[in-house]
């Protein structure tokens, strides 16, 4: 696993011992650079086995793409972009040995660009081991794999030449990124793929590059970029627990000044209008650390437990205040999720619900493991769900004091009461346990 880091290491020595006066002889320069193309090779070769291409298949067939991803847990879960396999209908993974296997997925988000897949089996699948993207270097070598163009195992290799690029804009969804900038190149179909170090790990998802004729600026020209390691390993482990991620949400334009971020605007109803937060503000902390980019700030209200109280410390007027607010979970529309409800309790309440699932009570804080119903999504405006001012991420317990244990029992419960003009609802929430009286529109 490691033959690579000690032929890396060789050339090392050799340059060591050509300083010594007593050395009887030097490495040659052809030499040097065959122990560097090795080891290369050997990086290659060693990493294939983990790879794997991936066949997307949609209703339309003009729509059927490919692209690439690779197995970071024994399992067989597989890494790879959203934008590959968003929308697909059937997916096919592709091995080193030419067999071609049928994967599920598990769960996408459009935020980041990440999506696992699944596929089956009573055997222990090879993987790339995952690097500490954090402790990536400006100028180190990175290696490409990937299937472009349907064509398999393809290697480019080069230098990572930036970090914390953020190159997209000019869209209502809330991105998450700090990509790596590469100059080896991530060709068509090569998305999914893995950028590797010397060592064989992985430092980031290939997602990525940006053309001449998409950029005004030259230098910028043909960079590829990958979604940093410590990012997609959070990500695809909450997709596999969650099947979703669970984001936090505040409520605020802003912009990066000298002294933090400064508000821009606030959204009302919002956890930033209910703390008090206003237009010019800087926020300078956040629940104790230091806030400096916007980026930073976007990602640690995305990590904020819902429900819980959060403290914002802001500069007004020169002057220090320290404001309190309680986080909440992202409107699916921001977070490129898409809506679509027939339901009944959508017709009857305006409220869009799922299932209790596993994750939520680490999520949302003021649930627990013992707790049973149904949660709310989404709620739609001016509905009786909205008047009767029940929270998005609340939990449904009971109506008329009748048990929900799931969204078939709420559903059978607004249908069994359906020619009532009100019920009472119990909902748990970040407000706490309550009794809130629903008006029905008739």
């Amino acid at each position: 696993m490691r033959k690579q880091c000690y032929l890396i290491c060789a050339f090392f020595i050799f340059v060591i011992f050509s300083s010594c006066a007593f050395q009887a002889k030097q490495p040659t320069s052809l030499e040097l650079l065959s122990t560097i193309e090795n080891a290369f090779v050997d990086i290659a070769d060693q990493s294939k086995p983990a790879i794997v291409g991936i066949f997307v298949r949609h209703s339309d067939r003009r729509l059927n793409r490919w692209g690439s991803g690779f197995f970071f847990r024994e399992d067989g879960y597989i890494l790879t972009n959203d934008h590959i396999v968003h929308g697909g209908q059937r997916f096919e993974v592709k091995l080193l040995d030419g067999s071609i296997i049928d994967a599920k997925l598990v769960g996408t988000d459009v935020n980041t660009d990440v999506a696992v897949l699944k596929v089956e089996g009573n055997k222990e699948y090879p993987i790339l081991p995952l690097a500490n993207s954090e402790k990536v270097r400006v100028g180190q070598f990175a290696i490409a794999i990937g299937n472009p163009f349907q064509l398999d195992y393809t290697v480019t290799t080069g230098v990572v030449s930036g970090k914390s690029r953020n190159v997209l804009g000019g869209t209502p969804i809330i991105r998450y990124q700090s990509f790596i900038q590469t100059d080896a190149w991530i060709n068509t179909g090569s998305s999914g793929g893995p950028l590797l170090n010397i060592y064989g790990e992985v430092i980031g998802i290939n997602a990525l590059i940006r053309k001449v004729e998409n950029t005004p600026a030259p230098a910028m020209a043909g960079a590829g970029f990958a979604i940093p390691s410590n990012l997609a390993s959070v990500i695809g482990e909450q997709l596999i627990s969650n099947g979703k991620i669970i984001r936090g949400y505040l409520g605020i334009s802003m912009r990066e000044v000298a002294q933090g971020i400064r508000v821009e605007r606030v959204l009302l109803g919002t956890p930033a209008d209910k703390a008090g937060l206003q237009w010019r503000d800087i926020i300078y902390e956040y629940n104790g650390k230091k806030v400096k980019d916007t980026l930073q700030f976007q990602m640690l209200i995305a990590a904020s437990p819902v429900g819980k109280e959060s403290v914002i410390k802001v500069l007004r007027r020169g002057q220090q205040r320290t404001l309190r607010t309680t986080i909440v979970e992202m409107p699916p529309e921001m977070a490129g999720l898409p809506f679509e409800d027939d339901s009944v309790s959508w017709n009857t309440l305006g409220l869009a619900v799922r299932q209790l699932e596993k994750g939520d009570a680490q999520r949302y804080a003021y649930l627990s493991d013992e707790d049973r119903g149904v949660i709310v999504e989404r709620v739609k405006v001016d509905a009786p769900g909205f008047n009767a001012k029940i929270p998005r991420g609340a939990l449904i317990t009971a109506i008329n004091d009748e048990q929900v244990s799931d969204v078939q029992s709420l559903e059978a419960l607004l249908q069994t009461h359906k020619e009532l003009k009100e019920l009472i609802l119990d909902i748990k929430s970040s407000h706490g346990t309550e009794k809130l009286t629903v008006q029905l529109q008739k």
